[in-house]
């Protein structure tokens, strides 16, 4: 599939979703953009920019003739980070990709504790300032590559044990996606309740005989998925919520929903 399938032509496309995002926190997300995708080799290629996804004409020529296999972009609004390319998601880390949406709140008074949590190793990784990169380089530390949610899990839990040891109130507020390019996690989850909206495509052979006219779905293939903040169109059927403190694994055609929880150091 082209990137400018799911970037641009959609109603919904995430082109408009940061000029006009209906469910998000805030209504425009032009504190940059980000686009990962999976091409022959096993490492993704990203491309990140400080412009708004809606006026940069790199994006628009990259997606017009990029194919992928497996595609994470992201629009950003600043918690409080500078705006710089280092900060834009997604993130890599080999073959991993790894984007949030929310905040840690409190990040500043935190981050040091959390710096110190992560391996060694992979600690000169981090490249930039954001708390979405700290949580993936935990989530790293914690076994991403064996186990997601276990990981997920204890890196979450590890910033709620921190935050009550520093006086901070409901620190987690985020819908994360990572994947390895064959496996993709999404997870739903804050601290508080409340969580940002995530929801993921229901069986496409399914709505394809449900609406036989609708031209697009004669594009997709029977194991095409997408999880996404909020629905690229309004099509009836098409889209399922993602529940509150629970997570949805998509591999190939199988989608699996299980329940997320923090594992407290």
């Amino acid at each position: 599939m082209l990137l400018e399938d799911l970037l641009f032509k959609p109603q919904n496309s995430l082109v408009i979703q940061s000029k006009h995002a209906r469910l998000g926190a805030t209504t425009i997300n032009g504190d940059g953009f980000g686009v990962g995708w999976y091409a022959d080799g096993p490492r993704p290629g990203v491309y990140r920019s400080t412009e708004p996804a809606w006026n940069d004409r790199n994006l628009l020529e990259l997606s017009s003739l990029a194919r992928s296999r497996r595609v994470f972009a992201h629009i950003r609004a600043s918690t409080g980070t500078a705006v710089q390319q280092t900060n834009c998601h997604p993130f890599r880390h080999e073959n991993w990709l790894w984007m949030h949406n929310g905040m840690i709140a409190g990040f500043p008074v935190l981050k040091r504790d959390l710096a110190m949590a992560v391996d060694p190793a992979i600690f000169a990784d981090i490249e930039g300032s954001t708390d979405s990169e700290m949580l993936f380089y935990l989530a790293l530390t914690f076994g991403l590559a064996d186990d997601a949610p276990a990981a997920v899990a204890r890196a979450v839990g590890l910033v709620e044990h921190v935050a009550r040891r520093h006086g901070v109130a409901d620190p987690v507020q985020m819908t994360v996606a990572t994947t390895d390019g064959h496996t993709t996690w999404a997870f739903r989850y804050a601290s508080a309740g409340g969580a940002r909206s995530l929801f993921h495509s229901t069986d496409v052979a399914t709505l394809r005989a449900q609406y036989p006219d609708n031209p697009d779905l004669h594009d997709l293939s029977d194991d095409a998925r997408l999880v996404v903040s909020e629905p690229l169109g309004d099509l009836q059927g098409a889209w399922r919520e993602v529940p509150e403190s629970s997570y949805v694994v998509v591999r190939g055609a199988e989608e699996q929903l299980g329940a997320f929880a923090p594992l407290a150091p």
